[in-house]
């Protein structure tokens, strides 16, 4: 899992980027619900962070306006955002996806992804159902997308959205091959139903500020201790699911190799999908990353009727498992 810190100014954006934020996520909390910060702070962001890293942009909660969310949109493909995530609360489903549908075609010729959000409160602002961001980020030809809060009173994500639910939302955008994102007032003790979840960014702001407060600044020393009970579940030193992965199994003898290092989740599962599709008599073997996306192709195999064979974990912490497709 990626970790994606949002901030508010340059001083902010340094500290996430000490603590090993993966995404620096730039945003004005001021503005509204949640708003866009101004493009030169965009700008000098984007200027400071390495390219290995991300900058994104957040432009919250859209007006109905078409055009005027497309050039927001086109302003961010400018900045070379690496993504922009755009918000929809009291919108009809079918305005949303014509403004995302308009945002993607601003977006063509830069490298910007495009991120369709929805927020698990909207039910509080008679807002669009956030069941239903997969079929919108779907219809919206999105990149990907984020399911995030709005409220500011003390109640989060798993206030308003069940793990079992948000699994199945996070599953569904990995077959799909889309990046998968939460956030949402998240705090250190929902890391594990997070881990189980597995999306592919965790978006963080309040548990990572000055003694938790989200109004106070981001300070690294928080962003590294997040960063750090992140990745002792994704290598399996914390447990959060009964996984049997033993140290020792099969070995690579002629079946199919899928190696996912270095790819998403959801990348890995499409390739396995494609794979299965034109070869459905051939074992395949799948090099996994950490132990979190483990379970995703264990899922992945229940659904589609598959057989995983084997699973071991080597030395390096990735996880190799043998599927015999069904």
């Amino acid at each position: 899992m990626l970790l994606m810190v949002s901030v508010q100014n340059m001083k902010e954006a340094k500290q996430a980027l000490k603590g090993d934020a993966d995404i620096i996520d730039v945003k004005n909390l001021q503005e509204a619900l949640v708003g866009s910060a101004h493009p030169r702070l965009v700008k000098e962001v984007r200027d400071f962070v390495p390219e290995e890293r991300h900058a994104s942009v957040t432009l919250g909660v859209v007006p109905n306006q078409v055009g005027t969310v497309a050039m927001a949109v086109y302003s961010a493909g400018l900045l070379n955002a690496t993504s922009v995530k755009v918000g929809f609360m009291q919108t009809e489903y079918a305005t949303a996806v014509e403004i995302l549908l308009a945002s993607k075609e601003a977006l063509i010729g830069t490298g910007t992804k495009l991120i369709g959000s929805l927020f698990a409160d909207n039910g509080l602002y008679d807002g669009l159902d956030p069941h239903k961001m997969v079929a919108l980020a779907k219809d919206g030809e999105c990149d990907g997308f984020l399911i995030d809060t709005l409220t500011k009173d003390g109640r989060n994500l798993f206030d308003f959205m069940s793990e079992e639910i948000l699994t199945d939302i996070v599953y569904q955008g990995k077959s799909m091959g889309i990046s998968t994102a939460l956030s949402g007032h998240l705090r250190l003790d929902n890391l594990d139903e997070l881990a189980r979840i597995n999306p592919d960014i965790v978006g963080v702001r309040g548990a990572v500020c000055s003694k938790g407060e989200r109004g106070n600044s981001v300070h690294w020393e928080a962003v590294s201790k997040f960063r750090n009970e992140l990745n002792l579940r994704e290598s399996g030193e914390i447990e959060v699911r009964n996984l049997k992965i033993t140290s020792n199994g099969l070995h690579e003898n002629g079946w199919i190799v899928i190696d996912g290092t270095g790819k998403s989740c959801a990348s890995i599962i499409l390739e396995l999908t494609e794979q299965v599709g034109k070869d459905s008599k051939s074992f395949v073997e799948v090099i996994m990353p950490d132990v979190l996306n483990t379970y995703d192709v264990i899922v992945w195999a229940q659904k589609g009727g598959h057989k995983v064979i084997s699973q071991r974990k080597e030395t390096s912490g990735s996880v190799r498992i043998l599927v015999q497709p069904g």
